[in-house]
């Protein structure tokens, strides 16, 4: 651009900065094409801003194919004026998948590692869940479409067991399940810089993490109304829909 301009390039950085451009920054997003959309965000934004009495409200799902990852060499630590080191490369030792269940008044976790995350291993989650919460409350489960959710067996299982509610998120906006947030704190705090030489031992660390989270458990606070998150969603399509439209229409011009 300097080039281009005849400028220099400090020039060109004041200019963007003073008119907010940041061509360095590129955010992700992605349109939901759930014809349920709208429907599932009101159900599912309800029952963070509004739940029922009488029940919980457990955001549910599994964090699938956590690597235990050791170091090809041993790290140095953190010293004044040295950051710690640890090696660009590493050994992998195998993989668990964490089922959590976060309540979303309270904040407390439910979770279990197991080695696979099939519909068998969703169902065992399901039995814990119905032993570690009080028989007298209803229990609605926010989850997303994974497939496991919704087989047969899992289907028969909810059915004698009429305490469990199913609210599945919109088809590609996972973020709305908060038990993701939970998710991004374990890796970023226990797991990114972890060393763990083997699947015993990711584990392990995990529930240690687990159960420091559930000694003194925060809630993660819902605010967004579901009306401005439709409202959010309408306009990203509109956009998108305005430059396709254009797109096409310089293509016929050519």
């Amino acid at each position: 651009m300097a080039k281009e301009m005849g400028i220099s390039h400090t020039s060109v950085q004041r200019i963007w900065r003073e008119a907010g451009i940041k061509p360095h920054l590129v955010k992700s997003f992605k349109i939901s094409t759930d014809p349920d959309f709208e429907e599932k965000v009101t159900d599912v934004v309800g029952l963070y801003l509004n739940p029922p009495d009488k029940a919980l409200v457990l955001c549910v799902d599994e964090k699938s194919q956590i690597q235990a990852l050791d170091r090809s060499q041993p790290g140095l630590p953190l010293k004044p004026g040295r950051a710690a080191t640890m090696t660009h490369d590493d050994k992998r030792h195998g993989t668990t998948t964490l089922f959590a269940a976060l309540d979303v008044a309270s904040g407390f976790v439910v979770g279990e590692c197991l080695p696979r995350h099939r519909a068998k291993e969703f169902l065992r989650f399901l039995r814990k869940i119905d032993r570690s919460t009080k028989k007298s409350l209803n229990l609605h489960l926010v989850l997303d479409n994974y497939g496991t959710h919704k087989t047969p067996e899992v289907k028969a299982w909810l059915a004698k067991h009429p305490r469990f509610h199913l609210h599945f998120t919109p088809k590609g906006a996972s973020w709305m399940n908060l038990v993701e947030r939970f998710f991004a704190d374990l890796t970023t705090k226990r797991i990114r810089r972890g060393v763990f030489t083997s699947v015993g031992n990711l584990e392990e660390a995990i529930h240690d993490y687990l159960d420091h989270h559930n000694a003194d458990p925060k809630p993660f606070v819902w605010t967004k109304k579901a009306e401005t998150i439709l409202a959010k969603e309408r306009r990203a399509l509109e956009k998108l829909q305005s430059l396709s439209a254009g797109n096409q229409a310089s293509e016929s011009e050519h």
